[in-house]
């Protein structure tokens, strides 16, 4: 097939420069015909980084203007990177009009988790007290909790509708939304809580509400927008069939980012437990916001790699997927490895700017080499996690979770923490154990990876999925 006739993600983006003027296509043949001599690697590396910045620019921007708001958004979070995998591939693979209907179909299971939820959130203050809190903290946990319940549906309504977008290369516009909402949301937060002083039931429907405008402002731009047109072509009741290969990929998805979010929360939750828990606690609670902060960038950067991978796969060029990976990963390596030093080097400045303790300034001092070695793996982790998503390995990955993080890297961690003299230390190094242990995994999974089977295996996910008679992605190259 020539470059004229399939160009996946170059469309638009060739306007000043002269390297995008190769498609996938020939990039892939490129690659897989001939002996490429060591000239070629810089303008190929330049030419797949431009695509990856372009995508990972604006990501980066989403991420951090949105964040990770605890349980809930890790598992809609979670549930939608299943949209990215089966709409990234159809997008690669040119089915435009099935994508709307993988759309809808996450809607359903958004909102049917979205009601599961509900009853948890309604119940949290006798939760609470289960797990030993006060009465009082259980009162306005509670409190809070329903005021986000709102939220919940539009989590259900948003997060699938971005990871849509974006497995289309539409995230520029997606940036603009999510930044314009989150300085919207500040101006009501200070008029509700400051101003008309509504507190915490205040604070809590502030939140539901900026989301439910963020997910309106996403469906206008699905439905109006040119960019949608062969994509998005209605509602339609195709939705409800066949939803069931699609649920259990949306469920391992949920299960995969989850495990690694609610790991990260629970060694926080375990430091309290130490013998000196107020420093403890303050000094990995600052330490972790330093990690959160660079897995928001790095989230960035996966989510590049997804849509990449999985467009690449989708329309039939394992190549150009391969060497896709090939690049994202020396690039986050590279980043990571600058964000490691600037942490060794400014040690006691960066506790100073979030406490003048010196007790605690002392202690997370003492912890900046363990989050400049974390700091240091989230320059790959997150990066083969998003190659994971784009190729649909979410299962495995789940697996390799719940061994690497819950069976070895947690009781390790509680062994060190309360069994030696390291405390928070011993907690960490074990968190840092069961994310080099996943690590590892995934390094290997990706470098054993047949990447011509990962395209028939994209084929036929989407032939399921959308419930499409044919889809013969071989032929593309």
């Amino acid at each position: 097939m020539g470059s004229e006739e399939y160009r996946p993600l170059l469309l638009g983006l060739d306007s000043h420069a002269r390297i995008p003027d190769l498609s996938s296509v020939a990039i892939d043949e490129f690659l897989g015909n001939r002996p490429v001599a060591f000239r070629w690697w810089p303008r190929l590396i330049g030419w797949e980084s431009r695509l990856l910045w372009i995508l990972s620019g604006a990501s980066i921007i989403v991420s951090t203007s949105v964040g990770i708001q605890g349980l809930a958004y890790g598992i809609m979070l979670g549930m939608a990177s299943a949209v990215q995998t089966v709409c990234g591939q159809a997008y690669g693979a040119k089915k435009y009009s099935a994508m709307g209907i993988i759309l809808q179909r996450a809607i359903i299971l958004h909102l049917g988790a979205s009601i599961l939820l509900t009853f948890l959130y309604w119940y949290s203050g006798s939760i609470l007290k289960a797990i030993g809190q006060t009465d009082s903290i259980a009162e306005q946990g509670q409190v809070f909790a329903r005021g986000l319940i709102l939220q919940l549906y539009a989590f259900a309504v948003a997060c699938p509708m971005q990871r849509f977008l974006q497995a289309q290369n539409i995230v520029n516009p997606l940036a603009y939304m999510s930044v314009g909402v989150f300085l919207l949301h500040i101006l009501l937060t200070w008029l509700g809580v400051y101003v008309l002083d509504y507190g915490l039931p205040g604070a809590a429907l502030i939140l539901s509400l900026s989301w439910w405008i963020l997910a309106i402002i996403n469906g206008l731009y699905i439905i109006l927008s040119p960019s949608c047109k062969e994509t998005w072509s209605g509602f339609s009741i195709k939705a409800f069939k066949g939803i069931w290969p699609y649920f259990k990929l949306t469920v391992a998805s949920a299960i995969m980012l989850c495990l690694e979010i609610w790991y990260n929360q629970g060694l926080v939750l375990i430091s309290g437990l130490l013998s000196n828990p107020t420093i403890s606690l303050d000094s990995i609670s600052i330490c972790m916001n330093y990690l959160n902060w660079d897995m928001q960038f790095m989230l960035g950067l996966s989510a590049a790699a997804s849509v990449r991978v999985s467009n690449e796969l989708g329309a039939g060029n394992p190549r150009v997927a391969k060497f896709s990976v090939l690049v994202v990963n020396g690039t986050s390596i590279l980043i990571s490895i600058f964000f490691s030093a600037l942490i060794l080097i400014f040690r006691v400045g960066l506790s100073k700017l979030f406490t003048t303790d010196s007790s605690v300034i002392e202690a997370v001092s003492n912890l900046t080499t363990l989050l400049a070695i974390s700091v240091f793996l989230n320059g790959i982790q997150p990066i083969l996690s998003g190659v994971a998503i784009g190729s649909g390995w979410q299962a495995v990955v789940a697996y390799v979770n719940l061994a690497a993080y819950y069976i070895i890297g947690l009781p390790i961690g509680c062994v060190l923490g309360f069994k030696t003299s390291l405390g928070v230390a011993g907690i960490w190094w074990g968190m840092i154990l069961g994310v080099l242990l996943q690590t590892t995994t995934l390094i290997i999974l990706t470098a054993r990876t047949n990447w011509n089977a990962e395209v028939e295996k994209a084929a036929d996910r989407l032939k399921r999925s959308a419930e499409e008679e044919t889809l013969d992605l071989i032929a593309n190259f």
